[in-house]
């Protein structure tokens, strides 16, 4: 028979290694995949692999941290070491439900009512690179610097809705 601090030690370890995985599934592709930092192609290679399968393993982290907290609920009496392993548990899917937010779209601020000037009282400088549009008569240019950040401007350029990327 299995004495009673082994059920604990078991869960513990096991809902440390899935806090641990749930973690790094979330973390691992935010680190790499980031504005203004070089990436290597292996390291990109792997966040963008984790992100393409991590639903599937967040999703068997989230089933086994139930389960886990199911089988130990049952051989323990205290409340508290219930309580510490459902927290675990509530880590365990908070981490999960984390990977379904864009941290992209929060970290890029679209443009939405850019402010213009006339090019001749722009601080741009002669050699930096523009996104540039005419339509109808009407010119803008998007800064290469400024876009790099917001990556997206919602604009009217000539009476027509635009939207210039990078």
């Amino acid at each position: 028979m299995v004495s009673p601090s082994k059920p604990g030690r078991w869960a513990a370890l096991a809902l440390i290694l899935l806090m641990v995985l749930a973690f790094g599934l979330l973390a691992y592709p935010m680190l790499i995949i980031q504005p203004f930092r070089h990436q290597e192609e292996r390291e990109l290679r792997i966040a963008l692999w984790i992100m393409r399968w991590r639903p599937y393993f967040e999703a068997a982290a989230v089933a086994l941290a139930i389960g886990v907290v199911g089988w130990y609920w049952r051989r323990q009496t205290r409340i508290w070491p219930k309580v510490f392993v459902c927290a675990a548990a509530l880590l365990v899917c908070g981490f999960a439900a984390l990977t379904r937010v864009n941290v992209y779209e929060i970290m890029f601020h679209r443009y939405d009512q850019p402010a213009f000037i006339a090019a001749a009282d722009s601080k741009v400088d002669g050699d930096e690179k523009v996104i540039a549009i005419v339509l109808k008569g009407q010119a803008r240019a998007y800064p290469i610097r400024s876009m790099s950040y917001h990556h997206i401007v919602n604009d009217e350029v000539g009476g027509i809705p635009v939207v210039a990327t990078y």
